[in-house]
């Protein structure tokens, strides 16, 4: 049988981040891909034009029928942008046992924008967090989750250790909003229980001169979690998904105006 993913999360109409560079991600690394859409935009490598929210009635119809029909071996949540839409996930959720998720916290956009009210934040915190396997953050996102700043790697460290332990979840706080230069921290929540005495693992990139970064969030998100479908082990599910993200960079692909999107088919070739 061929293990499933489901990617709840915005549309990117351009087709470098959010569902579309979801999907492409879970078929690359082997796995079926499904979505529950949260939002349409309006955008490219330029920026966003316009946000459409899905209504709470329709993410939860959405979500319905992907966990009553084929059930998802492993979740990836990106943006959700409203308290109402992030209920309705939490509670889908928990009713269904949904297993193996990855949230993605996207609060803080590129250019430093909130993208999330505070009571939105609030119930991201509140009702979603604790449900994760492993929560994604990057440095700014990190510092409104950890209440702090973050400005070296001692901090990094602090900032994901209080995360982790205030909504029991392991956390990859990423280096940087751009995965071509970053380190990143993986504190794991199960460590003991799982028989490992060491909680933090820093998983080091490969510099890629490469200025086309858009989606990569999104793509190391759900790389991760088609890997945690597959069966992987936290640690090789974000090996294996740094891996893949490093590929899909180095093959230069350039497209758009602005900052364009990754190759996520790297290893197809046209017949």
């Amino acid at each position: 049988m061929r293990k499933t993913a489901l990617a709840i999360a915005g549309s990117d109409c351009s087709g470098g981040a959010g569902i579309q560079a979801d999907i492409k991600t879970m078929m690359a690394n082997g796995v079926y891909a499904m979505s529950a859409v949260t939002a349409l935009t309006a955008q490219n490598t330029t920026g966003v034009a316009a946000i459409q929210e899905s209504t709470p009635e329709f993410l939860a119809q959405q979500l319905d029928c992907v966990f009553t029909d084929i059930y998802p071996d492993a979740v990836k949540i990106g943006m959700v942008s409203s308290a109402e839409l992030i209920h309705v996930i939490a509670e889908k959720l928990k009713f269904y046992h949904a297993k193996n998720i990855v949230a993605d916290p996207v609060m803080v956009a590129t250019s430093g924008s909130r993208l999330l009210s505070e009571e939105a934040l609030d119930t991201l915190k509140n009702q979603l967090l604790s449900l994760a396997t492993v929560v994604t953050p990057n440095i700014p996102e990190a510092e409104i989750l950890a209440d702090q700043k973050i400005t070296s790697a001692e901090d990094m460290i602090a900032a994901a250790r209080k995360i982790s332990e205030t909504w029991h979840c392991s956390v990859l706080l990423k280096g940087g909003h751009s995965l071509n230069d970053a380190n990143d921290l993986l504190y794991r929540y199960d460590a003991p229980t799982a028989g490992q005495s060491e909680l933090l693992t820093w998983f080091y990139g490969r510099r890629i001169d490469n200025p086309n970064t858009h989606g990569t969030g999104c793509t190391l998100s759900s790389a991760i979690a088609a890997n945690l479908a597959k069966g992987c082990d936290l640690e090789e599910a974000i090996r294996c998904a740094k891996e893949y993200l490093s590929r899909a960079l180095e093959a230069m692909l350039n497209l758009g105006k602005g900052s364009g999107p990754l190759d996520h088919g790297f290893g197809v070739r046209p017949r």
